[in-house]
């Protein structure tokens, strides 16, 4: 396996100094300074197939470079293994691929041990999990939970798709509703290629299905709500 070590802004929370008093360092000191974080967390990027997950994902590990925080990914794409963790190498990160298969399901052990060994060679700050379209992300987390890894918590990103959000509602809205159901809060994704009309409208859709959740949108190719989806995933 190989394990991706790398440093994740961590945005005006709670880090320790030599002493382990808590402190507080606004945005711009963390980005030039190491800090210690003594707790891990584990994130899970959910969301339907092509939805942008894995562009997320690189833009959140590229956050990762002007501090010491340690980062680990792991990445599963059911049929494309090898597409997304190519993806991500050829932009200068490294990845713990599993082979193909749905990590919630025929692969739980896989993802299960995967975790342990990045739990224990390393203990990185953050995991950031990527699994399958065709994944429940709840199933992910309390597959986490049962690995009994020293995770600190687990937070939920549900992604929905701006181009695609109204094919899953008439196609496979119960599907597309149990994956973001769970969801610590969601994103409306690829806000750069359509109207805002139509952000709009998801959103506010989104917000009557989930009216406990706050919705973010999103785009990687304008970076809007990254840094704010960075935010939420330590403040959750």
């Amino acid at each position: 396996m190989i394990f991706i070590k790398t440093s994740f802004v961590y945005y005006e929370t709670h880090i320790y100094d030599k002493k382990n008093s808590a402190v507080s360092f606004p945005t711009e000191m963390i980005n030039n300074h190491s800090v210690d974080i003594l707790v891990m967390f584990t994130c899970v990027i959910g969301g339907f197939l092509g939805t942008g997950k894995t562009t997320l994902l690189m833009k959140i590990a590229g956050r990762c470079r002007k501090t010491g925080v340690t980062v680990a990914i792991v990445v599963n794409e059911m049929g494309e293994v090898g597409i997304d963790g190519a993806t991500i190498k050829g932009e200068g990160y490294d990845a713990v691929e599993l082979p193909d298969g749905c990590i919630c399901c025929t692969l739980s052990g896989t993802l299960q041990n995967a975790l342990k060994n990045i739990d224990r060679d390393i203990h990185p700050d953050v995991i950031i999990i990527e699994p399958t379209g065709l994944a429940l992300p709840h199933k992910v987390r309390e597959l986490v939970r049962t690995s009994l890894i020293d995770s600190d918590r687990t937070v939920i990103v549900g992604l929905a798709d701006t181009t695609r959000f109204d094919d899953l509602m008439e196609k496979k809205e119960e599907f597309f509703k149990r994956q973001l159901y769970a969801a610590d809060f969601l994103l409306v994704t690829k806000t750069d290629i359509t109207d805002e009309n139509n952000i709009e409208r998801i959103s506010s859709a989104l917000r009557t299905l989930y009216p406990e959740k706050d919705v973010i949108r999103v785009s990687a190719v304008t970076d809007e709500g990254i840094d704010e989806t960075v935010r939420r995933i330590f403040d959750e």
